[in-house]
Parts: C-alpha cells; sequence; structure tokens
C-alpha cells in the first residue's frame, strides 16, 4: 500500500484547487495554516487514520473551543479528501446547539460608534470609512475590495462569491461621506481602501489597524475584528426589518440556518426577556 505523506508540492496543489473551487481568499488562508499547524504536528510520520484521530485528541486537550477544532478538523479532511486519502478523515465533535452568544464577544452599537470616533479623533478617516462601510452594508472583510469608487457613485456594489452574485446596496450618507475621501485621495476610479502603494487593504491590516482603537475607546480587544462589525450589521438590520430570509439574502448566506447563529441574543438579554413574562407573582 502506497504512504500517504504530507509534502509541501502536495500543499501547494491543495491551494491551486482551492483557488480553482472559488474559495474565499480568507478560507483557503484559514484552511491553509490548519494544515501547517497539522503538519508541524505530524513530522516525518506518515499520514494515517490513527495519527489524525490522536491530532483530535491532543486539540481537544489543548483547551481550544469545541467549534475551533471542528475548523480545523475540516480544512484537515477537505486536504485529504483532495488527495485522495478519505480513509483519513475523521469526524468532528459533536455540539449542542447554543441558545446564547457570549457576552464578552458581542459589540454594541455605542461600542461601536467610539470606535469609529475614536479613529476620527486620531485622524484615521480610512479606517474610520472603512468600519462604517462594513457596518452599514454587511459585506465581508474579503468584500472591502469591492467597494470601488464606480459602485459609490452607482449605489451599489456588485459582490462575486463562490460563483454567486449579489448586490449590495450603500446607504446615501454612506455614498456621501465615500464620495468626499476619493476626492480628497485623489482617487479616480476603482477600490477606495488602499494601501499606500495603491493596493486594496489585506483582511490582517484591517484588523490590525481595528485593533489601535481599543485602548482609545475603551472596548475590550476580544469584541474589536471585522467579523463582529458584520454580525452588528445584522442584528440592527433585523432589529428593523424583522425579515430573515432578506437578511440571509444580504449577507450572502445559502443558508437561514447560518443567518439565525448571528442573530443569537446574550444570556442578559434573554434574563430581561423573562423578566418583561411577568409571570412570578
Amino acid at each position: 500500500m502506497k504512504e500517504h505523506r504530507l509534502t509541501g508540492e502536495g500543499v501547494a496543489a491543495y491551494v491551486r484547487w482551492l483557488r480553482e473551487e472559488e474559495r474565499s481568499p480568507g478560507t483557503i488562508e484559514k484552511y491553509l495554516r490548519d494544515l501547517r499547524q497539522f503538519a508541524a504536528w505530524l513530522g516525518k510520520r506518515e499520514v494515517t487514520k490513527e495519527g489524525v484521530i490522536q491530532w483530535k485528541k491532543d486539540l481537544c486537550t489543548g483547551g481550544k473551543e469545541p467549534a475551533t477544532i471542528n475548523g480545523k478538523l475540516a480544512a484537515l479532511n477537505s486536504f485529504l479528501t483532495f488527495a485522495g486519502w478519505p480513509e483519513c478523515r475523521v469526524k468532528g465533535l459533536k455540539l449542542q446547539r447554543r441558545l446564547f452568544r457570549e457576552r464578552g464577544r458581542a459589540l454594541s452599537r455605542e461600542e461601536y460608534q467610539r470606535l469609529t470616533a475614536t479613529a476620527r479623533e486620531a485622524g484615521k478617516e480610512r479606517l474610520a470609512l472603512l468600519m462604517e462601510t462594513i457596518c452599514a452594508t454587511g459585506i465581508r472583510v474579503s468584500e472591502v475590495k469591492d467597494i470601488t469608487l464606480e459602485a459609490v457613485r452607482a449605489g451599489r456594489a456588485e459582490i462575486s462569491l463562490k460563483g454567486k452574485i449579489r448586490a449590495i446596496l450603500l446607504p446615501g450618507k454612506l455614498c456621501r461621506k465615500l464620495r468626499k475621501y476619493a476626492r480628497a485621495q485623489k482617487i479616480t476610479s476603482g477600490a477606495l481602501f488602499l494601501t499606500r502603494s495603491g493596493r486594496p487593504l489585506s483582511r490582517k491590516q484591517i484588523w490590525a489597524e481595528m485593533k489601535t482603537l481599543c485602548q482609545g475607546a475603551g472596548v475590550e480587544a476580544t469584541k474589536v475584528f471585522p467579523h463582529n462589525l458584520r454580525r452588528l450589521f445584522a442584528r440592527c438590520f433585523y432589529g428593523v426589518s424583522r425579515d430573515l430570509a432578506s437578511l440571509a439574502d444580504v449577507l450572502g448566506h445559502s443558508s437561514i440556518e447560518t443567518t439565525r447563529i448571528y442573530l443569537m441574543s446574550t444570556g442578559e438579554e434573554h434574563v430581561k426577556t423573562l423578566e418583561r413574562l411577568g409571570l412570578v407573582g
């Protein structure tokens, strides 16, 4: 039986396949990071079902969240399928459906407003506008590059991901701010959020810039990351529309169950709801 060896060439071929499958840059980066972690753990050993099971056990004893472990296993299983080694795949951990989101991770509207205000006070108008753009439209951080001057003039951005195209409407007030910013930066076409060298901002750059605002804004660092702006948009949108299907379309979700996760309330909010029932004399 031919040995299963994890090689650099095999990983490179897997990355090319992910790109051909039109996986998002964020997904590719995450899968590659998890695969490299497994490779470091594996060393020079052969890939076997027993070895993958042992890695799963080691992850479980490392203090990681079950959802994080499942994410790493999903990345590895994806590679194993691509490599033609499906017999080495393992099952993920069984998770009970979460009813509440973590209180320490939920970003409030007030905290978001403090973050944008802090950015402007520090002279970081690009960062403030970037956060407002994500939070006012619900786009993914990987879709920031699709916010072009042409899209701003049209009042809508066409976003393509995984073979699907969806239209994102841009609020009028946001468009006015973005046009003003483009004039100040002498941007005449293309993407608006650029580095000094004229390249679109990367996910890591956006994440790092947002983290610099935490102390000044008085917001816990665990709450400050681009995807939390998208979650805040989802909660605010649903609070106004009460239309789960429309929200799923705007967010680009293929499953409404994914959208429901964005709308989980904190346990504290649930307790307030119970108190309002007035069922205790």
